[in-house]
């Protein structure tokens, strides 16, 4: 049986800064935003190219804002991913990798190249170059 991870529900206090941040800055696709009732509205979006999205919205976690950290994205170039981070506004870390335990500016070997960002409440992401494996 396979068990997959669809969505993560990240805490967040207002849900369109937080679409028009995820949209626009990070470029993730708005795959709907459905209001279930008073209170309670879903946004649901999906980095491009991933198996799994994101939701915020009213009603949906006692999380409180700003708490998910380590939230990981892969891509298969890190300043290529770094740039366009940049480019829509995102205020994003250079190219870093850890040297025991810590995190410092450069490209670092297999797996260990990152960038961090985060969204206008906190939540924590990175970025991480995948090897090519082709």
């Amino acid at each position: 049986m396979d068990w997959k991870l669809e969505v993560v529900v990240v805490p967040v206090p207002d849900v369109d800064r937080a679409k028009v941040f995820y949209e626009e800055q990070a470029g993730f696709t708005v795959d709907h935003d459905t209001r279930i009732r008073d209170g309670v509205r879903v946004v649901q979006l999906t980095p491009p190219g991933s198996g799994c999205s994101i939701v915020v919205g009213a009603g949906m976690t006692e999380a409180p804002p700003g708490s998910l950290k380590g939230l990981q994205l892969v891509v298969p170039d890190i300043d290529r991913a770094h740039a366009e981070l940049v480019a829509r506004g995102v205020e994003v870390s250079p190219v870093q990798h850890f040297e025991d335990g810590t995190r410092v500016d450069g490209r670092g070997g297999e797996w260990n190249s990152f960038v961090f960002f985060s969204d206008p409440d906190g939540n924590g992401w990175a970025v991480q170059e995948a090897p090519d494996r082709r």
